[in-house]
C-alpha cells in the first residue's frame, strides 16, 4: 500500500491557494473553496493510498475544477491562479483515467 503522494500533494497545493487568495486578496470565498476542495481531494487521495482502484473521489473532483477553473482562465486570459489549477487538475485527471484504465486491463 503506497502512499499517493502526488494525490496529497495537489489536495495541498488547492488548499494553500485558498488561503492564499484569502490572505492577497480578502477573498474569503478562495478560502472557503480552497479548504472545501483541498479537503476533498485530500480524502480522494487517502482513497487511492487504501486501495488504488478507489479513485472515483479525486477524479471528480479533479473534473470539476478543471472544468471551473479552465473556465476562469478562458474568461480572464490570467494564468495565475486559473490557468495553474486548470493545468493541474487536467494532468490529474489523465492520470486517474489512466489508472481506471489499467484497473479495468487488469480485471480482464
Amino acid at each position: 500500500m503506497a502512499i499517493d503522494y502526488l494525490a496529497f500533494g495537489y489536495a495541498s497545493l488547492v488548499a494553500a491557494g485558498g488561503v492564499i487568495g484569502y490572505v492577497k486578496a480578502g477573498s474569503a470565498a478562495s478560502l472557503g473553496m480552497g479548504l472545501l476542495f483541498g479537503s476533498i481531494l485530500a480524502f480522494g487521495a487517502y482513497q487511492t493510498t487504501q486501495n488504488p482502484s478507489n479513485y472515483l473521489v479525486g477524479l471528480g473532483t479533479s473534473a470539476v475544477l478543471a472544468g471551473v477553473m479552465g473556465s476562469r482562465f478562458y474568461n480572464s486570459g490570467k494564468f495565475m491562479p486559473a490557468g495553474l489549477v486548470a493545468a493541474m487538475s487536467v494532468m490529474m485527471v489523465i492520470r486517474y483515467v489512466t489508472r481506471s484504465l489499467t484497473a479495468v486491463e487488469k480485471t480482464q
